[in-house]
């Protein structure tokens, strides 16, 4: 099956037009690059042969290959003099659309030799360069330079190793043509995926880059919409948005690609679940345990089976002397608690789990894709990988109807097992493995790298006749899939053998690689950080005494003038040795040399002045790290942080209502916004008197609350956050009481256990029943409504924690009054009287404290005279006509002697003694 993109093209063509492009086409499919090449349209492009128009350019007069190429493009589809009678193949039409194809082949031919293999079966600078530049090999080698370094963008380098790169400078040089992007609609898709590849080259993403790319999946999505080709060409929209997923992952947005993953799925009518079963996992366990597993079918699939005859990588084998080489499963029904559904479709539960049917490769796809969302997504713990596992298990297990597909797998799965002790090994020999299989595969040696010519040490043999593909087989998923190229997977094998303490097997890949800013990196962390800053000084400046050639490499320290012209990697190298020296001028160094476009440099500022204190110059070297790269959400929550510092609090706002905005999941950052709204005054409006305040819809204070609410979802347990929560629902004009019931509650939970009734805002909760009371006189508890809830919060979480404060017996007690509870209310009453006299020394404390007494017991006596004469309602003697407190009186008049008694010696004169004399006067006159 030909690649999705082409058979767009193909049908997007008129059939005249087909009919003569057809050969190229099919070349194309096959992965007969050659062919396409060596097209006499395909020789002028590349200066190989002349005619009319071409001939005012010569390659002397560009400084890029590239650039000379794409003058060549201009002239020959803008000098031509097309007549009625002309053939097909004189019309700009089939020139445009044949370039259209050697871009293709070139882009493709780029991804076989880097990435998929097999070894081209021609040599790309003898096939597109001239004999002069391919035929000297410092010619060849200066000009590949000069193409590696036109490829930075934002001050982010290129992989300047990069094979044959040529190859993807003339497939991006056609695909940027004017005349190529107006007139072969299709040709926005194979640009958007030169990009994205361009985009891999490089150490990080380049912000620029990045919207170039988000602007052409736009076009694309609009182009296949409005094309109608979506219901005749099988896979057409799913293919796009596989591609489009592998991008937002790329790039971090894993929610965008979950959503896109999510729609291909159903757009294929793919079934999966993960789930659990019954199973056993080592050699000597005695009782199956649940085990978790990934049940799918394809829609086209029928039956139970392996794709045991496919050509495929080679999977090693586990050989742990205590996990089994798969998850032995009992025969029962599948446990549905880790999939969402109540249950699973019947189609899933008649799968037999150890022997299930193979996969659709774009199925498969889409469950590796998956992988690699969860991964990202989740916090990188036993638990993700523990769920991120089945997806790649299942492709294996199941087998692949295609080569590079199941290399995926394999490289999903070690990855997931290079953290468990008992898959280690296994992980990291397949990693091994895959990183010699690429190598065999893109230079056609099995140990001798092919630009460097050093020897690569390979434990496997090469791929057998089994376990090789085609081209087009390889290259048929290659954009979903995302695979890297050779040399990310040997980086990534070198950070494999730093984690396990490899450093040696580390350094050795990345110094082959001349991966500098790595290996540096890696002697920093060893502590050698000398060893790491001559590394990048020599990348930087030349020898002290201006002679690189004599330079002593083992006592130069590189401290001569800076190279003229700087590397490309140069912005990444000043940070580098700048986070090693601590030295802020090697930042704005490496800010001036990329022309201020590399925004990791700002952003290392900016850290070095928050961590001085430094917020203004923080901020702005923020601002400008955001003027290059404003998705970066942590450089928005930093430059929030910072306003906040300053009291800048409507920059605040705009800072972390960004960062909410390209990361909703991040709880500080809301939390952070609603106290920077806090401070903001309400919108005024002008009138023609002047100007006058006016309330508006967005209430600062109302949205504050919003965004605390948002938080305490986010982060459920943190106290404080609810805290926030609390306080701002009070404050809010009305008060949003079913948020400050529901703060209240969440606060007891958390900290009820640890801080008693310190937890318990007692002027909260007091306006909080005086307005429950003062809105439904006489409500009853049982009822629902607020009342309800109210009396919930107080009985079953307030309660409980409630000691010595006799606020909260006071509150309890106004409640009891309103609902009918006299009994409790005056129980309630005299825990206060209590919780304040019980409180040691306070006859000879301060007038304060006499006062708060003589307050509480003046407050006990109303109690006594208010609710003692009321029937019981509570308990057995509910209704029989007993009073709470017949004796009420003597329990006053003895209370108030009780006090007075013990004040007597420090108080007696003083304005609160008069106070409960008079109110003893006033009992005893009622007798």
């Amino acid at each position: 099956m030909a690649d999705v993109l082409l058979t767009f093209f193909r049908s997007s063509l008129p059939d005249e037009l087909a009919d003569v492009l057809e050969t190229a086409i099919q070349a194309t499919e096959s992965g007969d690059f050659l062919v396409v090449f060596q097209t006499p349209e395909a020789q002028i492009l590349l200066g190989h042969q002349e005619i009319e128009a071409t001939k005012d350019g010569k390659r002397a007069d560009f400084g890029l290959w590239s650039d000379f190429i794409f003058h060549r493009l201009g002239l020959i589809l803008s000098k031509r003099n097309e007549e009625k009678s002309s053939q097909i193949r004189e019309t700009t039409a089939y020139w445009q659309n044949l370039f259209f194809l050697v871009a293709i082949a070139a882009l493709h031919a780029f991804l076989q030799s880097n990435v998929t293999g097999p070894p081209l079966p021609f040599k790309s600078a003898e096939t597109l360069l001239s004999k002069e530049v391919s035929g000297d090999a410092k010619v060849l080698n200066a000009t590949r330079i000069d193409l590696v370094a036109s490829l930075s963008a934002d001050g982010v380098a290129a992989y300047k190793l990069t094979p044959n790169i040529e190859l993807l400078c003339l497939a991006h040089t056609i695909l940027i043509s004017p005349p190529v992007q107006k007139n072969v609609q299709v040709s926005a898709w194979a640009r958007l995926r030169a990009n994205f590849i361009h985009q891999r080259l490089l150490s990080e993403p380049a912000p620029s880059l990045q919207d170039v790319i988000y602007d052409d999946l736009k076009t694309v999505e609009d182009l296949i919409q409005n094309s109608g080709k979506g219901g005749e060409i099988k896979d057409l929209h799913t293919s796009f948005l596989l591609e489009r997923a592998a991008i937002h992952t790329h790039h971090g947005l894993d929610k965008k690609a979950r959503a896109d993953l999510d729609q291909a799925t159903s757009e294929r009518n793919f079934e999966f679940a993960l789930t659990g079963l019954m199973g056993k996992r080592t050699k000597f366990q005695q009782k199956d345990t649940s085990q978790l597993l990934v049940l799918a079918r394809s829609a086209t699939s029928d039956a139970n089976g392996t794709s045991d005859g496919t050509s495929k990588p080679k999977a090693l084998d586990l050989n742990d002397d205590t996990l089994l080489e798969s998850i032995s499963f009992t025969n029962s029904t599948p446990s549905t608690e880790v999939k969402d559904e109540s249950a699973l479709p019947a189609s899933l539960t008649s799968l037999d789990p150890s022997k299930q049917p193979l996969l659709d490769p774009l199925d498969s796809v889409i469950m590796l894709s998956l992988a690699e969302s969860i991964k990202n997504t989740n916090p990188a713990d036993g638990l993700t990988r523990e769920q991120t596992e089945p997806y790649a298990t299942r492709v294996l297990e199941g087998g692949s109807s295609n080569w590079q597909v199941y290399t995926q797998a394999l490289l999903v799965r070690s990855r997931i097992e290079g953290y468990k002790s008992r898959t280690m090994e296994r992980g990291l020999l397949q990693l091994q493995a895959l990183v010699d299989q690429v190598i065999a595969e893109t230079s056609g040696e099995t140990t001798t790298d092919a630009e460097t010519g050093d020897k690569v040490t390979s434990f496997l043999p090469q791929a057998k006749a089994g376990e090789a593909a085609s081209v087009e087989e390889r290259l048929r998923y290659i954009f979903p899939l995302s695979s890297p190229s050779r040399w990310e997977l040997e980086a990534e094998l070198a950070a494999r053998w730093v984690n396990i303490g490899g450093l040696r097997s580390a350094l050795e890949i990345y110094e082959r690689l001349e991966m500098w800013a790595e290996a540096a990196l890696c002697y920093a962390a060893t502590e050698k950080e000398d060893r790491a800053r001559k590394m990048v000084r020599r990348q930087l400046f030349h020898a002290t005494n201006g002679n690189d050639e004599t330079a002593d490499l083992d006592e130069e320290k590189w401290e001569g003038p800076e190279r003229d012209p700087p590397p490309p990697e140069a912005p990444r190298y000043y940070c580098i040795l700048a986070d090693i020296d601590n030295d802020l001028s090697m930042y704005e160094r490496a800010w001036e040399v990329s022309g201020k476009r590399y925004a990791r440099a700002q952003r290392s500022l900016g850290q070095r002045y928050i961590a001085q204190r430094n917020y203004a110059k923080a901020a702005e070297a923020y601002s400008l790290s955001l003027k290059i790269n404003a998705l970066y959400q942590p450089a928005w929550f930093a430059l929030g942080c910072a306003y906040l510092e300053l009291l800048q609090f409507k920059n605040a706002v705009e800072a972390f209502s960004r960062c909410v905005q390209l990361e909703d999941q991040d709880a500080e950052a809301w939390s952070n916004l609603a106290a920077s709204l806090l401070h903001l005054k309400p919108r005024v409006r002008e009138t023609e008197d002047g100007v006058e305040e006016a309330r508006v819809t967005n209430h600062p204070r109302t949205d504050a609350l919003k965004a605390f609410k948002r938080a305490a979802t986010l982060k459920h347990d943190d106290f404080r956050i609810w805290n926030n929560v609390l306080a701002v629902a009070a404050s809010t004009n009305p008060p949003s009481w079913s948020d400050v019931i529901t703060a209240q509650r969440r606060i007891c939970e958390l900290r009820g256990s640890t801080e008693g009734e310190k937890c318990v805002d007692a002027e909260i909760l007091d306006m909080l029943v005086k307005h429950v009371v003062s809105a439904d006189q006489g409500f009853d508890p049982m009822q629902p409504g607020q009342g309800k809830f109210v009396s919930e919060l107080i009985e079953k979480h307030v309660k409980p924690l409630i000691t010595v404060s006799p606020k909260l017996w006071t509150i309890l007690a106004t409640l009891y009054t309103h609902t009918k509870r006299p009994s409790s209310a005056l129980e309630c009453h005299e825990k206060a009287w209590r919780a304040v006299t019980s409180q040691p020394k306070w006859e000879s404390g301060t007038e304060s404290q006499w006062n708060a007494v003589v307050d509480q017991t003046i407050d006990l006596v109303d109690a006594y005279e208010t609710l003692g004469p009321r029937d019981r309602t509570e308990g057995l003697a509910a209704d029989s006509g007993e009073l709470v407190a017949k004796d009420w009186k003597f329990k006053s008049r003895s209370a108030v002697r009780s006090v007075m008694g013990k004040g007597r010696e420090n108080w007696e004169d003083s304005a609160g003694w008069d106070r409960l004399k008079e109110r003893l006067d006033e009992l005893k006159g009622r007798e």
